[in-house]
């Protein structure tokens, strides 16, 4: 029964860690497309509604970034490092939707360019990181 446990357990944790993968490439993915449809406002009549619309996708990818991170969390009891991180880009993306309400561009725009480069550093990590090894297991 152990065993079973161990291995549901271990099979949580890793589906934990791939939806934490796919939030963060979601969101890095995001905002690259508001970064697209940011030039758009400039040239097009639809550039704004692209806009807006991908602030919304970006919100969401964002809160569930925080979720995936607090499930990846939970399981092992690690390192709660990543839901700190995930947390601050939220407080991030809160920042950065009231300032592209206010319409508040020279904030808006570099806050843009600093969230895709650190949401872009999180894929990295986020994809190159390695599962804890528990203590005593064979590998």
């Amino acid at each position: 029964m152990a065993a079973q446990t161990t291995a549901e357990h271990r099979s949580h944790a890793l589906r934990s860690h791939a939806l934490l993968k796919v939030a963060v490439a979601l969101q890095t993915l995001a905002l690259f497309f508001q970064a697209a449809t940011a030039g758009l406002l400039l040239s097009s009549a639809h550039g704004e509604t692209l806009h807006s619309a991908g602030a919304r996708v970006m919100y969401g990818a964002s809160m569930l970034y925080v979720l995936a991170a607090v499930l990846a969390w939970r399981p092992g009891g690690g390192s709660p490092r990543p839901v700190l991180h995930a947390s601050g880009f939220l407080v991030l993306a809160s920042v950065q939707v009231v300032l592209g309400i206010a319409h508040i561009p020279s904030l808006h725009v570099p806050l843009g360019v600093l969230m895709f480069g650190l949401s872009t550093l999180a894929l990295g990590q986020a994809l190159t990181a390695r599962r804890p090894v528990r203590s005593g297991a064979v590998s």
